[in-house]
């Protein structure tokens, strides 16, 4: 007998043999405590750059919100439950967009790119929450004379290196913009017809998160630069990396690093019209 698909469970390809445990779906006997995990420690940095230049990037119906910063963050998990302890690292590119659709208007960072070093948060963000993933090989962090030292490569070509130098404690915290969360574009092109559009969604990252305590935050200067590539030094996303490259930076905009742990599982993703 063929098998059905159960109502409101997860599934991802390899459908054959059931629902797919991951960071929605996780075993019943797993103990879960999104208050406590993961921790994390998150490095950014941040530039003024060219407005036209920027909006190139943006998909339609979107638009730049205020200047034209770009943010880059190197975020090292540890300890995440629904890996069996073990963690991964992410790199965000973003900046500040205004969504307005037909029916949904939503202001928040518009998350350009994202780039991990392990395959299965990448499948699952991917499939299950839009996120705009890619495959990197990224370094632990590094230290060194009095600097924070971040990179990620592909098969020995370093695209992207990032420090922040200079720490200090934040004299104040500057009330953040209004924000409803992150914003990006879930994309799937059509199978055999193609050059076609299987589906198009703008999805969004709700900006609450009552899991997450900030245990210490620092400010400093901050240095950024993505590395242009050949086609053959990034086969598949030389595109992505040498846009990045192009985008001038006009000023630094400084940087900070982040101690924290708790997050929440993405449950609150939703499609924006």
């Amino acid at each position: 007998m063929a098998y059905t698909f159960e109502k409101g469970r997860i599934y991802r390809m390899p459908t054959h043999f059931g629902p797919a445990p991951g960071p929605r779906q996780v075993p019943d006997a797993l103990a879960v405590d999104p208050h406590r995990n993961p921790t994390r420690m998150t490095v950014s940095a941040s530039f003024l750059t060219d407005a036209t230049r920027l909006e190139r990037h943006l998909p339609e119906r979107f638009t730049l919100a205020g200047e034209p910063v770009v943010t880059v963050e190197f975020h090292y998990l540890t300890g995440i439950d629904w890996l069996a302890g073990r963690g991964y690292t992410m790199v965000h590119v973003s900046w500040p967009a205004i969504f307005a659709g037909t029916r949904d208007r939503a202001a928040g960072k518009f998350l350009a790119a994202v780039w991990e070093n392990l395959a299965d948060p990448i499948i699952t963000g991917r499939d299950e929450i839009g996120h705009p993933k890619l495959y990197a090989d990224v370094a632990a962090p590094r230290q060194f004379n009095g600097e924070q030292h971040c990179e990620a490569s592909w098969m020995g070509f370093r695209f992207l290196e990032l420090g922040v130098t200079g720490l200090r404690e934040p004299v104040a915290d500057t009330p953040p913009a209004r924000s409803d969360g992150t914003l990006m574009l879930k994309y799937t092109p059509r199978t055999g017809d193609w050059g076609e559009t299987e589906l198009c969604q703008v999805t969004l990252t709700p900006v609450h998160d009552p899991y997450v305590t900030v245990d210490r935050r620092q400010v400093g200067d901050a240095r950024v630069r993505f590395n242009v590539a050949s086609w053959s030094d990034l086969p598949t996303m030389a595109h992505v990396v040498n846009a990045l490259a192009e985008l001038p930076i006009v000023e630094m905009r400084g940087g900070s690093i982040v101690h924290a742990h708790g997050g929440k599982p993405y449950l609150d993703q939703r499609v924006l019209s």
